[in-house]
């Protein structure tokens, strides 16, 4: 996965959304400082945590990861 397309990308869809980092870590159920690190690029998020921004979000993981058709 590139990392730090995922840390990018978090950014982007919360700011779309107009979430502060809290709102959106009590969405997905994790803590503002670890939603901070993630999208400081200082720590990824598991695939079980891809997975609840992708559903919060509405979009797919591949969209989430950066992953474009081969």
């Amino acid at each position: 996965m590139n990392y730090s397309f995922i840390n990018n990308k978090i950014k982007e869809l919360r700011k779309e959304k107009g979430l502060s980092q809290r709102q959106l870590a009590k969405e997905i159920g994790t803590s503002q400082a670890n939603l901070s690190r993630w999208e400081q690029g200082l720590n990824e998020p598991s695939i079980i945590e891809c997975w609840k921004i992708a559903d919060f979000f509405d979009i797919s993981i591949d969209e989430l990861c950066g992953r474009e058709e081969y």
